[in-house]
């Protein structure tokens, strides 16, 4: 049995229909072509022209040679292995460009952490520096401290004195 023969027996010997053109429901055109589909020859009526009448053709379906169905699902699995070929290229190209994102960044965070490390170092230093100087401030805290009891101390006897001078002058 042929492919032809299944395929015919399958669908009941219908027939394919192209329409180039809508047509209305209930024209007699369209009945016609509801008749062919059904394998029963129709009467066809003449309708006057119109701009909006539909025109149809109708041809049997016929299978392709088996040729061109080789043909076409070779082309079919090529053009479907080209595509996919092209997305698992962008996906490995994604994934190479993160890697190399991911490498970039890693060395930056080591560019990051000697430069933290320095920091760490140098604070500890100054902080060594500043201990080293703190008896130095200390000292000089205390001489500050002494001078500004001195200036008080200052003060004071010039307002004595002062006061002294007024009372000698009013007396």
């Amino acid at each position: 049995e042929t492919s032809r023969a299944r395929r015919s027996r399958f669908w009941g010997g219908a027939l394919a229909v192209r329409t180039r053109r809508r047509f209305r429901t209930g024209s007699s055109v369209g009945l016609g072509m509801a008749a062919a589909a059904e394998g029963v020859p129709a009467t066809r009526r003449e309708e006057p022209a119109r701009d909006d009448a539909a025109v149809e053709t109708a041809e049997e379906a016929k299978e392709p040679a088996e040729a061109d169905i080789n043909e076409l699902c070779r082309d079919m699995f090529s053009k479907m292995a080209t595509y996919l070929t092209g997305e698992l290229t962008a996906t490995s190209e994604d994934y190479k460009l993160l890697e190399n994102m991911n490498k970039l960044t890693s060395l930056k965070y080591l560019e990051m952490k000697d430069i933290a490390i320095n920091i760490s170092r140098n604070l500890k230093d100054l902080n060594q520096k500043y201990a080293g100087l703190q008896p130095y401030l200390d000292q000089i805290s205390v001489i500050e401290e002494q001078v500004a009891a001195l200036e008080q101390a200052a003060y004071k006897s010039q307002v004595q004195e002062v006061g002294e001078a007024m009372k000698s002058v009013l007396v």
